[in-house]
This record gives structure tokens, C-alpha cells and sequence, in this order.
């Protein structure tokens, strides 16, 4: 199994930038695709970007689109979300996880598991 670990969230004005980082630890950590999610407050867990094991595909919720990238540097065990042009409504707890199925078409969160425990971003008005 993988572990993940989330940091980098924190509190930024609106136009502003942030990069998440998600670090995998554990057997064959470079093969699992990862994904990002966001729960805002009172919401339901969403997606939002994700990236295959080799870095050649990625995916992104329409709302983020233009404005987040995601990358992944397998040496480091790491992947990021370089979240710019930041809006009020990006603020969520942002979530990164593991794809361990693939019994759906896209990526469904349901396919994704060994969860972190969630980093807080606020972006203030």
C-alpha cells in the first residue's frame, strides 16, 4: 500500500498563488496515478486535477482550468498543484489520493483511495 501526506495549503488573497505538495511513500509508489480533491465548507468532495503514474496525462475540473497545473516528480515521491490566479471559491480542504481501480471511466473518486489527511486553503476576498 501508499501513504500520502498533503502540506502547502494556508491563507492567501484573491489573484494570489499557492503549491500543494503530496508526498507518496510505500511499495511501488511511481505507479500509482494521483489525484486532487477539494472539499469547500458544507460541500461535497469534488474533483479537481489528476495525473498518470508517467506524468503523460493529466486532467482538470473545468473550474480550475488555465489557472492550476499539476506535476508529479517521481525521484522527489512527490506531487504537486501550482494553484494560481486564486478565487474565494477555491477554498476547500484539498485532499490528494491514490488511484488503486480503474472500474470507472474518468476519475472517479470512487477508484481512489489510501487518502491524505487534507491541507486548509483560504483565499480571502
Amino acid at each position: 500500500q501508499v501513504q500520502l501526506v498533503e502540506s502547502g495549503g494556508g491563507l492567501v488573497q484573491a489573484g494570489g498563488s499557492l503549491r500543494l505538495s503530496c508526498t507518496v511513500s510505500g511499495r511501488a509508489q511511481s505507479n500509482y496515478p494521483i489525484g486532487w480533491f477539494r472539499q469547500p465548507p458544507g460541500k461535497e468532495r469534488d474533483f479537481v486535477a489528476a495525473i498518470s503514474s508517467s506524468a503523460g496525462t493529466t486532467a482538470y475540473a473545468d473550474s480550475v482550468k488555465g489557472r492550476f497545473t499539476i506535476s508529479r516528480d517521481n525521484a522527489k515521491s512527490t506531487v504537486y498543484l501550482q494553484m494560481n490566479s486564486l478565487k474565494p471559491e477555491d477554498t476547500a480542504v484539498y485532499y490528494c489520493a491514490a488511484r488503486l481501480l480503474f472500474a470507472r471511466l474518468g476519475w472517479d473518486q470512487r477508484d481512489f483511495g489510501s487518502w491524505g489527511q487534507g491541507t486548509q486553503v483560504t483565499v480571502s476576498s
